[in-house]
């Protein structure tokens, strides 16, 4: 993985993620929890063979969009995005994590 710093990133984000990349935004210093949290994506990224991610996440997003018509909402409710969310405080997550970790988190319910 390699971290480049940008002067911008869409949607207010500090950070985006897209592999073998963290970009984080210029000035920006992450926490250890986001620093943890880009490293989830990575390794799902991974897993996703990339492309499949991203095709993922968009039509997760436009379903839990519809359901909740909250943009913020319909974000932190993707999968791939609640396991990073549940975890990203657990130190050793990524050491003990099982592969496609991601995937229980799309039927699991509102938390």
């Amino acid at each position: 993985m390699k971290i480049r710093y940008i002067k911008y990133i869409p949607f207010g984000k500090q950070d985006i993620v897209i592999y073998p990349y963290i970009f984080w935004l210029s000035g920006f210093t992450p926490t250890i929890k986001l620093r943890r949290h880009a490293y989830i994506h990575i390794e799902q990224q991974k897993e996703c063979l990339w492309i499949f991610f991203f095709l993922i996440y968009a039509v997760e997003f436009l379903i839990k969009f519809l359901f909740k018509w909250n943009i913020e909402k319909a974000y932190r409710n993707i999968s791939f995005e609640r396991e990073a969310y549940t975890n990203q405080a657990d130190k050793n997550y990524l050491k003990n994590r099982k592969r496609f970790a991601w995937i229980k988190y799309i039927y699991e319910g509102k938390k």
